[in-house]
């Protein structure tokens, strides 16, 4: 889902930095850029890169800072800042306070939350975001939402609005990938009810919404 049209991507809560070193690998911009806020990752990262990619093609750098203040403004180019691994709720709070900072850059976001995906997509919606795509994979039996999505700022009209339960994540062309979106559902709907009951929490209407999916 990364294509090549971007001059700076940004790996956020890289961790170790697996994505950030496959996106080096295949150079898929001119300038990847590894963010994390633990020091001691981002020392032992920085030695590696230098290792491993001492004359890479694609330049890279470490950032061991907030991901709400990456220094988008500092770098000309189209962006595309990846978030992936954490929960829903961190992940919504970063894209809205990098929004917020850059509310006049088209930036591109490739998001894939732990958990809370409604509560991102209802963001995504409340900041007028545009869907460019969405795919769902199922992994050691856990399910990811992917969500490739632009800033208000991008002018491209072809864009598509976001769904707050998804709609391209539903759409499947073999019965392999049927078969995970179903099993997915069920899942989430399942987890849903169990907290209705259990929380007595007033989530009925996310509830509804998953309910009248169709695959």
């Amino acid at each position: 889902m990364v294509t090549s049209d971007y001059t700076h991507i940004w790996d956020c809560c890289c961790d170790h930095g697996l994505l950030g070193s496959a996106l080096l690998s295949r150079h898929a911009a001119p300038h990847i850029h590894f963010v994390d806020i633990v020091p001691e990752l981002m020392n032992e990262l920085e030695l590696k890169l230098q290792r491993f990619y001492p004359n890479s093609p694609s330049k890279w750098q470490i950032h061991c800072i907030d991901v709400v203040a990456i220094p988008i403004e500092r770098y000309e180019g189209k962006n595309l800042v990846i978030i992936a691994g954490v929960g829903g709720d961190l992940t919504t709070h970063f894209v809205n306070a990098i929004h917020q900072a850059h509310s006049a850059t088209n930036i591109d976001f490739l998001l894939c939350p732990v958990h809370h995906q409604f509560t991102l997509r209802q963001q995504l919606i409340q900041l007028d975001f545009s869907l460019k795509n969405e795919v769902l994979v199922e992994e050691n039996q856990r399910f990811y939402e992917i969500l490739l999505v632009s800033s208000p700022a991008n002018t491209d009209d072809k864009q598509s609005k976001i769904s707050p339960v998804g709609d391209l994540i539903w759409q499947t062309n073999t019965p392999e990938q049927s078969k995970v979106t179903v099993n997915y559902l069920n899942k989430t709907l399942n987890h849903l009810q169990r907290m209705q009951r259990s929380q007595k929490a007033d989530i009925q209407n996310i509830i509804d919404a998953y309910s009248s999916v169709t695959i």
